[in-house]
């Protein structure tokens, strides 16, 4: 039996001011109606498997809860403490996999890729399956479009099965060896997709990497049901190197093996990946949101929030957001993870704030703000509740836009309704519920000498969560 595994801790900068350290690039509908992540577990649909394990940072955990009950799936989610690459946490998934007694196939995928043709990516892994009964560990290549200087590749050996025994990890190239390794016509792009038994990854990670074992099954041994998550034990998990598991096993492991994958995939790691998932117009040009594009050619344009015109520029990448805009030439869109890293150092918030802030409950969306003022927009989906809270610095003004809101403030519970208001005063023992069928909108006024998101004493809370989450 296959177990999927969804690789979900990524932070994907390269896609900033789209993808955000708090909004990643997984949890976004970049090329349709689902995000990548629904977009991984709906693409299973072709396999028999076990339901999915998710891994992901602890932080994003009620995003992928809710991303899993939007496309009305069930899977175990478990939250590492911190980053530690893919081998760590494969390894969490191999052990959780044993507990039961089986030794399933382990499917490993990345939640942030797009594959254009599933049925491709179903014939590949089923192709696949043989290798890794037989206790090889399988990674898949996908066949190259053109020379790629984003990706890694993977060189072919001799033939076996279904694909070829593993000869080498290359890294990302430069130009003209790229189109070198295309002409070569016997290596993949690198898609960090894998099948592989639990026991046998197990085998050689305590071969080749003993130390980072041990840690892993200490935090496994360790781990703490929290609600409907499993939290790897901290102090344990930390102590794992971070090494990918290409290096860490694939490259030492003789019984490495490589299935070509030719399925429209792309890693979505960059804006040019980005604009090649769309279809461009007489003139090169992806537009999405409202964009006005005037004697231009070759640029993408990702206007979100409001009119974007662009007039007599060509090879541009222009992103906005309601925070922040980007404007780059084509040619240095590689370079944005580094931008990303000194907007982080220059101490702004942006790379790591997302405009749109999702909690368990909802969500909710800063519209304005200034001294002592902040205005918000908020959604609450139907049947959920905010904690039982207080404010010791600011007081809230609710305007329902619709919906209904049933209202908790200190003795008192009533329901506000469309185009009616309530005061929540400062101290106030206060809290929000959508008892309806449909989401509940509201505008939220706050004022006071504080308004981080930090100033809540929760009382009461059903998702047990920190103050300022």
């Amino acid at each position: 039996m296959i177990q999927p595994v969804i690789l979900s801790g990524g932070s994907g900068t390269r896609l900033w001011p789209l993808s955000r350290e708090q909004m990643p690039k997984q949890f976004l509908r970049l090329t349709g109606e689902q995000s990548l992540l629904q977009q991984t577990l709906t693409r299973l649909e072709g396999l028999t498997t076990l339901p999915p394990m998710l891994i992901g940072h602890h932080s994003h955990r009620f995003l992928m809860a809710e991303q899993l009950r939007e496309v009305q799936q069930k899977g175990q989610i478990v939250l590492e403490p911190a980053g530690r690459n893919t081998a760590p946490a494969i390894a969490c998934a191999a052990l959780l996999a044993r507990q039961s007694g089986e030794d399933p196939l382990l499917l490993v995928l990345p939640a942030d890729h797009v594959i254009g043709d599933a049925l491709a990516f179903t014939d590949s892994v089923q192709r696949a399956e043989p290798l890794a009964e037989q206790g090889y560990l399988v990674t898949f290549g996908v066949v190259p479009t053109h020379p790629e200087t984003g990706y890694g590749y993977i060189a072919c050996g001799n033939a076996l099965g279904a694909g070829h025994h593993l000869e080498a990890f290359i890294e990302k190239p430069a130009l003209e060896r790229a189109k070198a390794l295309l002409e070569q016509g016997d290596t993949l792009w690198n898609s960090g997709m894998f099948l592989l038994r639990a026991s046998r990854y197990l085998a050689e990670l305590e071969r080749l990497q003993p130390d980072m074992l041990a840690a892993c099954q200490e935090a496994v041994a360790r781990a703490q049901r929290d609600l409907d998550f499993l939290r790897l034990d901290e102090q344990a998990f930390q102590r794992c190197s971070s090494e990918s598991i290409d290096y860490a096993v694939m490259e030492h492991c003789s019984q490495a093996a490589v299935v070509p994958l030719d399925a429209q995939w792309s890693d979505i790691g960059s804006f040019d990946a980005l604009m090649a998932t769309h279809t461009p117009d007489t003139v090169g040009n992806v537009a999405t949101g409202d964009g006005v594009l005037s004697d231009t050619q070759r640029s993408l344009v990702v206007a979100n929030h409001r009119l974007v015109a662009t007039l007599g520029v060509e090879d541009l990448i222009v992103v906005e957001t309601s925070d922040s805009v980007l404007v780059a030439h084509r040619d240095k869109a590689q370079g944005v993870k580094q931008l990303v890293a000194a907007l982080t150092q220059a101490g702004r918030s942006e790379p790591h704030t997302s405009p749109q802030v999702h909690r368990p409950w909802g969500s909710f969306q800063a519209m304005n703000s200034g001294e002592r003022y902040q205005v918000k927009h908020i959604t609450v989906r139907p049947g959920a509740r905010l904690s039982l809270q207080r404010h010791h610095h600011r007081a809230e003004h609710w305007v329902v836009v619709s919906g209904t809101a049933k209202v908790t403030l200190d003795e008192r519970t009533f329901l506000v309704s469309e185009n009616q208001s309530t005061y929540i005063p400062i101290g106030a023992l206060h809290r929000l519920e959508n008892p309806g069928k449909i989401p509940l909108e509201l505008i939220e006024v706050q004022s006071g000498s504080y308004l981080g998101e930090d100033d809540i004493e929760r009382l009461d809370d059903v998702y047990a969560r920190h103050s300022d989450e």
